[in-house]
């Protein structure tokens, strides 16, 4: 406790029966050298910008294009939603602890950090699955099509999305933060539930369980459901005698499903490095930071620009406003 202020000592209480323990966390930081801290700055600050820049156009231009309020449209709509949230999560911090070289977060930050960086990586899994069911019902089904997917049906796929996210980790963080509490040194960079459990002096067993089955159930149910979606739309696919309509599946579908094994990839590789003891520090945290980083900067670009549609719009829009004449 040397070294540290008044206001500092006045933010140790007593958690769960347990004397000294801090309310505040000390985050294990990026170790960065001296000279690098400021393009580190530069580039998360920019990244940030671009990810809420690019989000938002895609965001606004499906709200407020009539034309684009369809099935596949609505269902892309959770998806920049998704991306912000995990964004805003994880960059203001990280901002602030190069900005004021502070590796110091109250607790009760870090587990609302922790709890949307998890309904990031969730929502993700769970928007790209119904998007891949809006393309099976579009691709294989295309005369009952409107039939299927009324709007109630699709406002009732996106509450499931959302509630399903929330009320599963609601259920994970609860089991967390039952668990008393006796350290305070953080061993990430950024909050989540692994390193939250590290801090807990108590039997975590069922906690575990409960997160490697819901990774799990979680992984067999979007695999199962998307590779059967696309087995059936490519083989609608070469079944059709429609070059034009074979193309534009295709090439709509490639793009969900690069988007889908690239966000696959990085959270695979994330949890697996929570399971190699020899992997170093410097390592797991680049990993897990990319999972936060690639995806909602890929995710907009691909959409606004693979997409037509959409494209279109948005190319109208700047051109009437930006350019006009």
């Amino acid at each position: 406790m040397e070294g540290l202020s008044n206001t500092s000592r006045q933010e140790i209480m007593l958690e769960n029966g347990l004397p000294n323990v801090s309310s505040i966390l000390t985050l294990q930081g990026f170790n960065l050298p001296p000279q690098s801290v400021v393009p580190a700055f530069l580039f998360a600050s920019l990244n940030y910008m671009i990810i809420l820049f690019c989000n938002l156009v895609l965001l606004l231009t499906i709200l407020l294009n009539k034309s684009l309020h369809q099935p596949m449209y609505l269902l892309l709509l959770s998806l920049p939603i998704n991306d912000i949230i995990g964004s805003t999560s994880l960059f203001p911090q990280v901002i602030n602890e190069l900005l004021l070289d502070s590796r110091r977060i109250p607790y009760n930050a870090c587990v609302t950090q922790a709890f949307f960086i998890h309904i990031y990586g969730a929502g993700s899994v769970f928007i790209l699955t119904a998007m891949a069911y809006d393309r099976y019902v579009a691709i294989c089904c295309p005369l009952q099509y409107g039939t299927i997917m009324t709007h109630a049906h699709v406002m009732r796929i996106i509450t499931l999305v959302w509630l399903s996210n929330f009320a599963v980790m609601g259920v994970l963080f609860f089991l967390l933060l039952r668990l008393p509490r006796c350290r305070s040194e953080m061993p990430h960079s950024y909050c989540d539930n692994p390193s939250l459990l590290r801090l807990t002096c108590a039997d975590t067993t069922i906690n575990n369980i409960y997160g490697l089955a819901l990774v799990a159930v979680t992984q067999v149910v979007a695999l199962g459901i998307i590779f059967c979606t696309y087995i059936q739309i490519l083989v609608a696919c070469f079944r059709s005698k429609r070059a034009d309509t074979k193309s534009k599946a295709l090439q709509t579908c490639a793009t969900h499903l690069i988007v889908f094994l690239f966000l696959e990839c990085l959270g695979l590789f994330t949890i697996i490095s929570y399971r190699i003891p020899n992997l170093s520090a410097q390592t797991r945290r680049f990993i897990g930071v990319s999972t936060m980083i690639f995806p909602p900067t890929v995710n907009p670009i691909i959409y606004g620009l693979k997409t037509k549609e959409i494209k279109d719009k948005i190319f109208k829009f700047f051109r009437s406003k930006i350019l006009p004449g």
